[in-house]
């Protein structure tokens, strides 16, 4: 934690190897939620109207909403830890940066409206859905550019 408050890594090489392998999990994680995503809700808009509506003529069941609601509940912790983690360092990095107050926004919005629209899309509409696979694509892309980032500032620094 002494980062976040001085964020001087040139006397603690062992911090800077922290932190780096904090990232690189991080980017790992971002990645392989995709994946669970695509799994567990289907990788495209067919596959996944049928989860969350099911599907009268393949006899598919909509998902149960106590099952949904735990994803939802699971999204929103982790996206909100990861997103913490993220920024935290990304700010102490890049913090001479225009745009990283911007960056950093733009996680916070598009990360927690993903668990959130999945939700409301259960209860409206097909359309709604569209909005889940922004918001949730987005800040996964965003979040893995701005791990890929604080890597290779760690690593060529």
């Amino acid at each position: 934690m002494k980062f976040l408050v001085t964020k001087d890594l040139a006397h603690s090489t062992l911090l800077g190897h922290l932190i780096l392998g904090v990232c690189i999990a991080l980017f790992f994680y971002l990645g392989s939620d995709i994946v669970l995503h695509a799994y567990i809700l289907g990788d495209n808009l067919i596959a996944l109207s049928n989860t969350l509506y099911g599907n009268v003529d393949e006899f598919i069941e909509p998902i149960l909403l106590d099952s949904l609601l735990l994803q939802v509940h699971i999204d929103l912790f982790m996206s909100l830890f990861s997103i913490m983690i993220l920024a935290s360092i990304y700010i102490r990095l890049f913090s001479k940066r225009k745009i990283t107050k911007q960056l950093v926004h733009f996680l916070f919005i598009f990360g927690l409206a993903a668990p959130i629209s999945l939700l409301i899309a259960y209860f409206t509409s097909v359309g709604v859905i569209y909005t889940w696979l922004v918001c949730f694509f987005f800040w996964h892309l965003l979040g893995l550019g701005m791990s890929l980032a604080i890597i290779k500032k760690l690593l060529f620094k």
